[in-house]
């Protein structure tokens, strides 16, 4: 009798689900979330314009006014930005459109793994790039990978490790490639840089955003392109229907407004603890932190220790940090989101303990 499994394509078959051990803790610094909660100046004004809105009827098909806040706060062109259900959303509409047999993305990695996940479901070749040794961006193998390559996908500042793609690396890569470039920019708030500038340069500059993490909003789920107005109507292609609620565009819209007032000491507050946790961590025998540019700290275990029994001995003390050992390169490495002063204080002070 023929096995219904067999009528799953076969690409899909080979590759393992991106997921999630779903551990509850009071301190929870695995997910790269904002420790600190939307602040309720900006919950009270969203719920208020919320309650007035009648919620039998369907968000606009076009959500126009929240595509033009978003192009006024990146500086960039209404038509040119495309709105999602958070930027994973968008990541697998632009592949969509761009993946088939025979199609190669390059891919520098260890990084986000949901970008590698989708281009094998559908159907296309990734051509890895491997991180230097210090875990920075081997900008020469890129652009050599890319010579035979459609796609490049970078995701900077990187998920796990922090490092960023220097703008020159990036202007070059674009100068020289035919093909499309994809520079994730779910962190960029923590660097204090972005490439959205070289978008009017480069037509084949793709740029992702989040509000999952400076923004405060992982719960709601928004994320945004911006691309040329040409690229953006295909990509748009990928895309389901309503695909943002009207709850997360007015959350979106009323977070960029309070941005400077209410978000931004917030983002502030994370780089300085960022700097003042890794230099803690340096200080601990049995660990080497990485300098990062993003609100996490990709950390190796140097002592007699694997990550798995880190991991366990943190639980215990209901403490959550992500396990990223089985990323490429990364056999012995932890990365630790940048938590409130109060989570990173109780987090050194368990790892004192235990190094």
């Amino acid at each position: 009798m023929p096995n219904p499994i067999e009528k799953i394509k076969s690409q899909v078959r080979r590759v393992s689900a991106y997921t999630l051990n779903a551990v509850e803790t009071k301190i929870k610094i695995n997910q790269n979330e904002n420790p600190f909660d939307m602040p309720e100046a900006i919950k009270s004004e969203v719920l208020a314009r919320i309650a007035k809105r009648p919620w039998s009827r369907y968000p606009s098909f076009v959500p126009s006014e929240l595509l033009e806040t978003l192009a006024a706060f990146a500086n960039w062109h209404s038509d040119g930005v495309l709105a999602g259900n958070g930027s994973n959303e968008l990541i697998q509409a632009l592949l969509t459109v761009t993946v088939q047999p025979g199609v190669k993305v390059v891919i520098s990695e260890p990084t986000f793994t949901l970008y590698r996940l989708l281009v094998e479901i559908l159907g296309g070749e990734v051509i890895s790039v491997p991180l230097t040794a210090d875990f920075q961006y081997n900008t020469a193998e890129i652009e050599k990978a890319a010579e035979s390559a459609d796609i490049v996908i970078i995701c900077s500042p990187n998920n796990p490790t922090g490092c960023r793609l220097d703008d020159q690396d990036l202007e070059r890569l674009l100068e020289n490639f035919s093909g499309l470039v994809v520079l994730d920019e779910a962190y960029y708030e923590f660097a204090r840089k972005s490439v959205v500038e070289l978008l009017g340069k480069h037509s084949n500059l793709i740029v992702l955003r989040t509000f999952s993490k400076a923004m405060a909003l992982a719960g709601l789920r928004v994320g945004y392109l911006l691309a040329s107005p040409e690229l953006t109507r295909e990509i748009a292609k990928g895309k389901l229907p309503y695909n943002v609620n009207f709850f997360s565009i007015t959350a979106a819209m009323v977070a960029i407004e309070y941005f400077q007032q209410c978000l931004q000491p917030l983002v502030d507050s994370l780089i300085s603890e960022r700097q003042r946790l890794f230099e803690a961590l340096l200080q601990i025998n049995g660990l080497k932190p990485y300098p990062s540019e993003a609100n996490f700290i990709l950390t190796e275990i140097v002592a007699d220790m694997k990550p798995v029994e880190l991991m366990s001995s943190l639980q215990q003390e209901e403490i959550l940090i992500r396990d990223v050992s089985k990323y490429p390169m990364l056999g012995r490495h932890v990365r630790i989101s940048v938590g409130t002063t109060e989570e990173n204080d109780l987090l050194l002070s368990k790892l004192r303990l235990i190094f």
